[in-house]
């Protein structure tokens, strides 16, 4: 069965990258579509060449100036995490044609091993740019629909989804296989790629000894989700050192599991907590990790609020990532307890993000926002308060209360 294809926010940056830069490197976690965008925009002008088969890698990492001459540009390398000593000779051959652009598209699923050779080979010679799991605008075929804050247009009042229905789309996640096949099997998929994960990517990261350690630590890391972090506690609980627990965390972030969350604390007026939380890239995968394979049970059980506040801020950092944007995305958090979920730093502004589990919102759910926007005075937008219902409508001013769907 042909698969079929969904058009990514990422192609107008990439096809501008490529006509600007000798080289364009093309990052993201496994499964995300990179190779398929790739193909879908190139395909009738480059070379293709994987090193994941063994020997082709071999040669690659044996004879690296060999396999450039047997594969010139223009071409695209993928996989090329397996052979990061490539990179040199790839400046060298970018070195002699320094004037064409688009000679090499490389793409990797993890950066801990690429970014270092690519900082020391490719400098100013490549565009680094990362392909996350689908959006929610990408898999409904709005790839470039603004975020609520960009919007200068009228809103909608009408409704836009139904509630068990978002709660299904959690569980199944944005990873482009799962979203263009709705009748494959969510637990399997995800079952295999977290091993697939664990045995390809870990495995080659020196950090890692016992994997089913580290698969316990990706279980646990989960149902702290959205929680501050405290690696001393995490890592009593798995009977490991701190360092140890860093080291992993470190992994993840590089191989575009998780994201972490800072807390913004621009202002030297507050006492401010600065533990940071971790959050997963893609919610499907948070849900496959806690257990989780109903709705309802999604819904209403302990990880609503963490799988909600995840599928909030993936929305976000895939979306401004995938227009070549390095997202900025934080928390802020009081010692007196008062928070706001998400502060999102644009244009010097910062948009504050509140998300709730209710499907009836109410004006007490503005109180943090409040609180934020008389904090930061000019420097605060209109916020949102997001909630998994249909309803759009004033919290007082400067306050909406913003169904999941119009995020």
């Amino acid at each position: 069965m042909i698969q079929r294809y969904i058009k990514r926010s990422l192609e107008t940056v990439l096809e501008k990258a490529v006509s600007e830069f000798p080289a364009v490197v093309l990052t993201g976690p496994r499964q995300s579509g990179k190779t398929t965008l790739l193909k879908h925009l190139f395909a009738g002008y480059y070379r293709y060449v994987s090193l994941e088969p063994p020997d082709v890698r071999a040669v690659a990492r044996e004879d690296p100036r060999g396999f450039l001459a047997m594969h010139p540009p223009p071409v695209i390398v993928d996989e090329v995490q397996y052979a990061p000593d490539l990179l040199p000779y790839v400046k060298e051959q970018i070195d002699a044609h320094r004037d064409r652009a688009g000679q090499y598209l490389l793409a990797g699923s993890q950066n801990l091993l690429l970014m270092e050779k690519i900082t020391e080979s490719l400098a100013g010679r490549a565009a680094m740019l990362r392909l996350l799991p689908l959006s929610r605008r990408e898999a409904e075929g709005r790839p470039h629909a603004p975020l609520p804050w960009e919007s200068t247009e009228p809103a909608s009042t009408e409704k836009t989804s139904i509630y068990r229905e978002i709660w299904h789309d959690f569980l199944r996640g944005g990873y482009p296989e799962l979203v263009a096949n709705p009748g494959r099997d969510v637990s399997l998929w995800h079952a295999s790629y977290v091993q697939t994960y664990l045995e390809r990517d870990v495995r080659m990261l020196r950090q890692i000894g016992d994997l089913s350690q580290f698969q316990s630590f990706l279980r646990a890391l989960a149902a702290r989700s959205a929680q501050l972090l405290n690696l001393s506690d995490l890592a009593r609980d798995l009977g490991v050192a701190v360092n140890t627990v860093k080291a992993w965390l470190s992994v993840l972030e590089a191989t575009y599991q998780i994201i972490i969350v800072r807390p913004y604390f621009a202002n030297p007026g507050k006492r401010l907590v600065k533990t940071p939380k971790v959050y997963f890239i893609d919610v499907g995968t948070l849900c496959y990790l806690t257990g989780l394979k109903e709705p309802e049970h999604a819904a209403s059980g302990p990880m609503a609020g963490p799988i909600m506040e995840t599928a909030v801020l993936a929305e976000i950092v895939k979306t401004l990532t995938h227009r070549g944007i390095d997202p900025q995305v934080y928390f802020w958090r009081t010692f007196a307890g008062t928070e706001v979920d998400f502060v999102v730093e644009t244009a010097g502004k910062l948009v504050p993000i509140e998300v709730k589990l209710s499907a009836t919102p109410r004006p007490a759910f503005a109180a943090s926002i409040r609180a934020f926007q008389k904090d930061f005075g000019n420097r605060a937008m209109p916020g949102y308060v997001v909630h998994p219902g249909d309803i759009r409508l004033p919290l007082g001013s400067n306050v909406t209360a913003l169904p999941y769907a119009q995020l």
